[in-house]
């Protein structure tokens, strides 16, 4: 009996360790290494928040596609997945969430500003509008 639990759990933990991590083209930034990024104009910037929240202030050239609305993922799906997208929102939560929707829909290359949000890029001297 115990050599059963044993080989059960062995293969569990097999199994478990070929799953694929979505993970692995996300990369989380701070402030300064997001706006290295998005300097190089080699990437599609994403404002994650409300419609309301980027009418109040976005950084330059951003795309807004709200995380939180029904449209979401019908947005993504317009998107090209080899690209590479940089994500903002307010505080990093919704980027954070946004960042995983996309590396579960097969996008390769995000880059996610997750340890703050569009004030401290603002404040850090990101150009808005």
């Amino acid at each position: 009996m115990i050599k059963r639990l044993i080989a059960l759990a062995i293969s569990l933990i097999s199994l478990a360790g070929c799953s694929s991590s979505s993970s692995e083209s996300v990369t989380n930034v701070d402030v300064e290494a997001f706006l290295s990024q998005i300097s190089s104009g080699e990437v599609t910037v994403l404002d994650v928040r409300t419609p309301e929240e980027f009418n109040a202030g976005h950084l330059s050239g951003a795309l807004n596609l709200d995380v939180q609305s029904g449209q979401f993922d019908r947005e993504l799906s317009q998107l090209d997945k080899s690209a590479t997208y940089a994500i903002y929102c307010r505080s990093g939560r919704r980027s954070t969430i946004a960042a995983e929707k996309m590396a579960n829909a097969g996008f390769a290359n995000i880059i996610n500003f997750n340890q703050g949000g569009f004030a401290e890029l603002a404040q850090a001297g990101a150009q808005t509008e």
